[in-house]
């Protein structure tokens, strides 16, 4: 396997994506690959899961792999940072398909999506009016706007909008951002302090130690921008549009985050695919799909050869 680090600087776009281009070994770039395009989580980076876990794994098995960075986050550009945008974040998978189309080894009949966490939700509701991806996975995906209406606002999402209201008005006039941090700062600070809900305990593990830890992965948001949020929803319309192979993995130790009911809703309304796939792993919790070799090795047992078959 190959990694070469490229910036994707698209003429619509006013800053540039940082991504990593993965490929297989024994690369012959007089050749044409199926192609997948690699979204990281909320609150990730591509140099994590994205790449070293799933787009290692799948550069290994003859794909062409681009992970990238996130408009505001990682090393990609946008200003003010730390901003989770779910459109945005759609909008960047079209951003770095219109790159990968460029590229004389890319097979632009065989694009998928693969996204963990945030990242699998974002990759099928691009897929949804993004047609150029022929199959997508989601891994543990989270409908990221389920989850601010719901656990990250405590079930409060107008008392929320109030509080983001208030606080773009005071960063408008001058004042200083509000940059939340999400995760306890470690995981003995998690259980001295009774933060021990799995997947916050477990997101800490895997963010805050080095078995995970990034720079680019701040797990961080701006809080003053994350309105928008608050109304997005990454299934809307998937009963109509959702045309593509589809395969949703999820673990079956459920979490706070909600990734095992999400999994199986996208699933629910995919109807119209052409191949649904609902692959539920037991004795498997979210964070565990998103490193360790047991678990992914199951996930990739599945994907593979659902990749092969539509790729």
């Amino acid at each position: 396997m190959n990694i070469q680090t490229v910036s994707i600087q698209n003429h619509d776009m006013a800053w540039a994506i940082s991504a990593l281009v993965l490929t297989p070994a024994n690369f012959d770039e007089s050749k044409t690959y199926p192609t997948m395009i690699s979204v990281h989580p909320f609150g990730s980076c591509k140099e994590q899961t994205s790449s070293s876990v799933y787009g290692k794994a799948l550069a290994e098995a003859g794909y062409v792999v681009i992970a990238f960075d996130a408009s505001y986050q990682g090393q990609s550009g946008g200003t003010p940072r730390f901003i989770e945008n779910p459109s945005q974040r759609v909008e960047d998978i079209s951003h770095v398909i219109d790159f990968a189309v460029t590229l004389p080894y890319v097979d632009n009949e065989r694009i998928g999506s693969i996204g963990v966490c945030g990242g699998g939700a974002y990759v099928f509701n691009s897929a949804l009016t993004e047609k150029r991806v022929k199959a997508v996975v989601g891994i543990t995906p989270v409908n990221l706007g389920r989850l601010f209406r719901e656990a990250f606002t405590e079930f409060n999402p107008l008392g929320a909008l109030e509080a983001m209201a208030a606080q773009r008005t005071a960063e408008a006039l001058g004042g200083d951002l509000q940059v939340n941090e999400l995760l306890p700062p470690s995981i003995e600070f998690a259980r001295d302090n009774g933060l021990t809900e799995r997947d916050v305990f477990e997101a800490t593990d895997y963010y805050k130690t080095p078995r995970g830890q990034s720079e680019g992965g701040a797990t961080r948001m701006l809080f003053s921008h994350a309105q928008k949020t608050l109304t997005w929803d990454a299934f809307a319309f998937a009963e109509t549009l959702m045309t593509q192979p589809m395969m949703a993995v999820i673990g079956q130790k459920v979490g706070a985050f909600g990734a095992y009911r999400d999994g199986k809703e996208i699933y629910g309304k995919s109807f119209a695919s052409k191949d649904r796939q609902l692959v539920e792993l037991e004795d498997w919790s979210h964070y565990d799909l998103y490193d360790k070799p047991e678990p992914v090795a199951l996930a990739m047992q599945q994907i593979l050869p659902f990749l092969t078959k539509h790729l």
